[in-house]
């Protein structure tokens, strides 16, 4: 169902690709749009080890279009690492492949918004993390992808022999 990649020396391992998806503070993730045409947004995440957690509003072209398919990737960059004297990027990159579903239960929506919360700030107090989500949570909406295929890729340069 999903390509194998064309390079596949270059095909980082599912641990490397979680060191990526946990580290990383944003990626694109792309959806389709309105008339067909893909749309790709860059977001917030994160990634408990099995599935991606994101907020948003609870209206827009994001929602519209999950409701329409709730099929997407998320992409998030790990490195890149211009290297001029070779006309070349040292990279590392995750791609994950799966479907979308908007939390309605309040728990799970609680539970995914405390996750996001202590990823971006961890250093901040629980009453302070919950007393900012209370604030916020009649207007929140969080999702949720099933993760249904993960690939990572990086330059042959980095490589480890």
């Amino acid at each position: 169902m999903f390509r194998e990649m064309r390079r596949k020396k270059q095909q980082m391992t599912k641990e490397a690709c979680d060191e990526i998806l946990t580290q990383g503070t944003s990626g694109v993730l792309a959806l389709s749009g309105d008339d067909g045409y893909p749309y790709a947004v860059p977001i917030s995440y994160v990634y408990d080890g099995e599935k991606i957690y994101f907020h948003c509003a609870k209206s827009g072209h994001k929602l519209d279009a999950i409701k329409r398919n709730p099929k997407a990737s998320f992409c998030v960059i790990g490195q890149d690492q211009i290297v001029p004297e070779e006309y070349t990027t040292y990279f590392r990159s995750v791609i994950a492949f799966g479907t979308i579903r908007i939390l309605e239960d309040d728990y799970e929506k609680m539970d995914a918004i405390k996750k996001l919360a202590v990823k971006y700030a961890p250093e901040d107090t629980p009453e302070n993390r919950q007393d900012a989500i209370e604030r916020e949570w009649a207007p929140l909406c969080m999702l949720e992808m099933t993760i249904d295929h993960l690939t990572g890729k990086e330059a042959k340069e980095l490589i480890k022999r």
